[in-house]
C-alpha cells in the first residue's frame, strides 16, 4: 500500500497580521475617541460650571475655576471671557488699590486675548467690558491715562449694536476725563434714556458748566436741588450754582449758596473757596484770604486755595 503524500499546511500569517493590525487600529481609535469625548465632556462641564457660578454672582469662584481651565488651555475663549468679567467685578469691589489694580490688569489682559478668539456674537460684549475696565484703570492708575481706550472700546460696542444701561454713562465719564465736554454732554444725554438718576443729572450739569453753558447747567441743578434726597449731592449742586452765580455777577446769589452749604457742613472746602472768590470780586482781599485759609484748613491740598494763597 502506497503512502499518501504528506501535504504541508500553509501557515496563515497574513491573516493573523491583518487581525493584529485591525485590533491595534481599533484600540487606538477607541482610546482617541474616549479621550476626545472625555475632553469635550470636561470642557462642557467647565463651561456649565462657570455659567452656574456666574449666575450666582460668585465672582471669586468664577475667577478660580477659569484660572484652572486656563492652566490647561491658556487660550480657551470661554475661560478668558469669564476670567476677564470676574476679575473686573472683583477689582471694583476692592478697597485695596494695589489688589484692584492687579485685578484690572488681569481683566484687561484676559479680555484682550478673548477679543481675538471669541465668537462674533460675544465680541461686542467683550468690547463693552473692555471699555469699562479701561475706565476704571484710568481711575486707579494715578499717573497713567486710559480714558481714550475706554472711549475706543465703548464706541466699538455701540457700533456693533450692543446696548447696556450704563454704556453711555461710562462713555460720558470717559469723555469728561479727557475734558471733551461736548461729546460728554451728548453721551450723558443719551444715557438719560436708560437712567435719569440725580448722579447722572449732576454729571450733565457739571459738563454744561465746564463748557460755559451756564443756562443749561442751571436747569439740571435746579431740578436736583428740588427733588434729590441725597444730601451730599445737593451740597455739590449748591456749590456749582454758587460758581455760576459768581460768573453771572450775581454775588448775593453766590454768597447765599455757599453759606447754605457751610450751614450744613462748616468744613466744606469748596464753599470756603467760593466765598473767597466772591469777596475777591468785591475787592475785599482780607475776607477772601480768610476764606481760602479756611478752605486749606479743611483740605490741605485744595488746588484753588493753594494757588490763591501763593499770589
Amino acid at each position: 500500500m502506497m503512502n499518501e503524500p504528506v501535504v504541508k499546511k500553509k501557515r496563515n500569517i497574513p491573516k493573523i497580521l491583518l487581525i493584529l493590525v485591525l485590533c491595534i487600529t481599533f484600540s487606538f481609535s477607541f482610546f482617541y475617541l474616549a479621550k476626545t469625548l472625555y475632553t469635550k465632556t470636561t470642557q462642557k462641564t467647565g463651561a456649565v460650571q462657570l455659567k452656574s457660578l456666574w449666575d450666582k454672582h460668585d465672582y471669586q469662584n468664577v475667577f478660580n475655576l477659569s484660572q484652572l481651565i486656563l492652566e490647561k488651555d491658556p487660550l480657551k475663549p470661554v475661560a478668558l471671557v469669564y476670567q476677564g468679567y470676574a476679575a473686573f467685578y472683583l477689582a471694583i469691589s476692592q478697597t485695596d488699590s494695589l489688589k484692584a489694580q492687579n485685578l484690572i490688569e488681569i481683566s484687561i489682559n484676559s479680555l484682550r486675548l478673548a477679543h481675538e478668539r471669541a465668537s462674533s456674537n460675544v465680541v461686542p460684549q467683550v468690547d463693552y467690558m473692555l471699555g469699562k475696565a479701561y475706565y476704571h484703570k484710568n481711575i486707579i492708575c494715578a499717573y497713567s491715562y486710559y480714558a481714550d481706550l475706554s472711549i475706543k472700546f465703548l464706541n466699538l460696542a455701540i457700533a456693533k449694536h450692543y446696548r447696556a444701561t450704563d454704556i453711555y454713562e461710562y462713555l460720558g465719564l470717559s469723555y469728561a476725563a479727557l475734558e471733551m465736554t461736548s461729546q460728554s454732554i451728548v453721551a450723558f444725554t443719551e444715557a438719560l434714556q436708560y437712567n435719569d438718576s440725580d448722579v447722572l443729572l449732576m454729571a450733565i450739569a457739571e459738563q454744561y458748566y465746564a463748557n460755559g453753558q451756564n443756562s443749561s447747567a442751571k436747569q439740571y441743578l435746579y431740578r436736583i436741588k428740588k427733588t434729590s434726597t441725597d444730601d451730599t449731592l445737593v451740597l455739590k449742586c449748591s456749590n456749582v450754582l454758587g460758581l455760576i452765580y459768581l460768573d453771572d455777577g450775581n454775588y448775593e446769589g453766590a454768597i447765599n449758596e455757599f453759606n447754605s452749604i457751610l450751614t450744613q457742613d462748616p468744613n466744606y472746602a469748596d464753599a470756603h473757596y467760593g466765598l473767597g472768590l466772591v469777596y475777591e470780586k468785591q475787592g475785599n482781599i482780607i475776607k477772601a484770604r480768610s476764606e481760602w485759609r479756611a478752605a486749606l484748613f479743611s483740605q490741605v491740598n485744595h488746588p484753588g486755595a493753594l494757588k490763591k494763597m501763593e499770589q
